[in-house]
């Protein structure tokens, strides 16, 4: 974002599937400063005589311009004021838009700003908010017109009463197809960004993402200084498996563990498939002795599952996990992962279906009973 973007609209950032909210937010800053830039310049044309205005409209534009310049600065790097911002900047146009009709008779054109506010209404609130203000618009000219100073012709408010009917129908349906489409975009998004990001078996990371968002997780941990751990998992005798039983069993067993060791675990922390029976957990703010009481806790969830692979068939399956941490503030994911690995090697050498960490002589290594 550039200095000037960082001015006009703050320090503010959207999430990714938040884009039409992002869109809104800027469109709704943009239409408050040329609001008021607009403003002061009629208020500077009537002040040169160029454009002469009633004193009494003068009085609104000025109090409609230092209004929308206050909403603006209100709403400045604070999304979370949109709708309230919005309203009443809504709200005031309408007030501005009568004070014109009411005071500046001589302007003929000056009702073009309904006309005008209707699909900015639309935009920038919705739907039901423009439906609101295009039947409270027709309305109140059609009962209004009468008592102007200088009413207009019945076949001139006719035009522009159908007008603005026309107008709100055109918008309400466009604005109804082009956020439809805007969400059914959004969704094909997201499902081809979990179809890049994840193991389409397991559904848990692949990978890839798994490591990605490790470095950003212990990037976040070097700011904060915290500790970190991670968790190699390796499913014991898992080609027999699929031998014996076949690759759609190897699946099922896959699949529960993966499951298994998803529950097993905190929202904040990071689970990946990193090879055929191979899981890794990173767990940041963790100690070397949390890690390995939650590495057991998982060894035994996956001991019970016991997962069903044919009808009345079920086998059991354990698993070797090796636990390593961060031992130093420079120390890379691809080092601590290795140190994981040769951890969990270190529990298949001794029989298998254990917790190993590495080279912890202060933490138990955990085993079964």
């Amino acid at each position: 974002m550039s200095t000037t973007e960082r001015f006009i609209f703050g320090q503010v950032n959207f999430p990714e599937n938040q884009e039409f909210d992002e869109f809104r937010f800027r469109f709704l800053i943009i239409v408050l400063l040329s609001g008021a830039l607009f403003t002061a310049l009629f208020i500077a044309g009537e002040r040169s005589k160029v454009n002469p205005i009633s004193e009494m409209h003068v009085i609104s534009m000025t109090v409609f311009t230092l209004s929308a310049l206050t909403l603006w600065l209100l709403l400045r790097g604070h999304k979370e004021r949109y709708w309230v911002v919005g309203i009443i900047y809504a709200s005031m146009c309408m007030l501005e838009y009568t004070s014109a009709l009411m005071f500046v008779p001589e302007d003929e054109l000056r009702v073009l700003w309904f006309l005008v506010n209707v699909p900015g209404v639309y935009i920038l609130l919705g739907q039901r908010a423009g439906t609101l203000v295009t039947g409270l618009t027709i309305v109140g000219l059609a009962l209004g017109n009468r008592h102007l100073s200088a009413p207009y012709s019945s076949n001139a408010m006719a035009t522009l009463l159908v007008s603005i009917a026309n107008m709100g129908v055109f918008f309400h349906f466009y604005g109804n197809r082009s956020i439809s489409y805007f969400v059914r975009m959004r969704a094909s998004h997201e499902k081809l960004v979990h179809m890049a990001t994840h193991d389409t078996l397991t559904g848990v990371l692949n990978a890839r993402a798994y490591y990605t968002s490790c470095d950003q997780l212990i990037e976040l941990a070097k700011r904060n200084r915290t500790p970190y751990t991670v968790l190699f998992v390796d499913l014991d005798h898992f080609k027999t498996i699929n031998d014996t039983y076949g690759h759609a069993a190897g699946d099922i067993v896959l699949k529960s563990v993966a499951l298994a060791l998803g529950q097993s675990i905190r929202p904040s922390d990071a689970l990946g498939r990193i090879g055929g029976e191979e899981f890794s957990i990173f767990l940041p703010n963790t100690t070397m002795e949390g890690a390995a009481q939650l590495a057991e806790k998982v060894r035994q969830a996956i001991e019970n599952l016991m997962p069903l692979i044919a009808a009345q068939q079920r086998i059991r399956i354990t698993a070797s996990i090796g636990v390593a941490r961060n031992q130093c503030s420079n120390q890379s994911m691809l080092e601590i992962q290795q140190q994981a690995d040769q951890a969990m090697y270190v529990a298949k050498s001794k029989g298998r279906n254990r917790v190993s960490c590495f080279e912890e002589t202060n933490v138990p290594e955990f085993s079964p009973a």
